[in-house]
């Protein structure tokens, strides 16, 4: 799909499947490695100097031009496109060259979709990259749609951008959870009316777990946590809502 197409239909058919949208990076995929050294690279060439891991991984998640923003700024220097463009034509050619799956989620993969579960991804790292380190990964083929940071006119935390990946998927909102370890996914996913389960193996600090359904620890649970909340009404999705959050 070209770089902001237009949003699919979100009048949802309801379909026959059960939909696990999933973040990418910090959920499913330790990405912070190359970043880091994608960073730092750009930061060799503009003669600045490099990041420390914590800083790095503080910065993702609200898409590459942000990253970029947030990397200049802790230098003092201004946005510019050109460092931008260098980035992420960097970062793309070596997106997996240290970036490994976290572990439990190719087990917990593989659970899902035995039970019966189509696999979505929803993030905010541009479409090329995302189809790279997929690709890379032995992952490619392996989702029923996959929404890119600018795959569509919008991104997390817009809901829009969960609703045009779950109509690509061909998925219904009644039967998709979203799962993501950021404040973004949180507020995309329930703004979308999905229960979303935050990830709190990955990035983001145990307040970004605010406003979400519920919190696992461990992709492990995910086989057991998914159908458990699909299982309870939709009248209210936060934690408080339902009376406790699951862990």
């Amino acid at each position: 799909m070209p770089p902001h197409a237009e949003l699919p239909p979100t009048s949802f058919d309801l379909a026959l499947f059960d939909l696990a949208l999933f973040d990418l990076d910090g959920t499913l995929v330790d990405s912070a490695p190359d970043i880091h050294a994608a960073l730092d690279r750009l930061m060799a060439r503009l003669g600045l100097p490099p990041f420390a891991r914590p800083e790095v991984v503080a910065m993702i998640g609200d898409g590459v031009r942000v990253l970029v923003e947030r990397a200049l700024a802790a230098r003092g220097q201004p946005f510019d496109e050109a460092a931008l463009a260098s980035f992420s034509a960097d970062y793309t050619a070596r997106a997996a060259e240290a970036t490994a799956l976290f572990p439990g989620i190719a087990a917990m993969l593989e659970a899902l979709e035995a039970a019966g579960w189509r696999l979505a991804v929803c993030t905010n790292k541009p479409a090329a990259a995302t189809a790279a380190l997929l690709g890379a990964l032995g992952l490619a083929g392996r989702f029923a749609a996959v929404g890119g940071g600018d795959s569509f006119s919008t991104r997390k935390p817009d809901p829009a951008h969960v609703q045009a990946t779950l109509a690509l998927a061909g998925g219904s909102p009644d039967r998709a959870i979203m799962i993501g370890d950021h404040r973004n996914d949180v507020l995309a996913g329930t703004g979308a009316g999905l229960p979303c389960i935050f990830a709190a193996w990955g990035y983001g600090t145990p307040a970004m777990a605010e406003g979400a359904t519920a919190v696992a620890a461990r992709p492990e649970e995910l086989a057991e946590l998914l159908p458990a909340l699909l299982a309870r009404p939709r009248t209210g999705l936060g934690g408080a809502a339902l009376g406790h959050r699951l862990a």
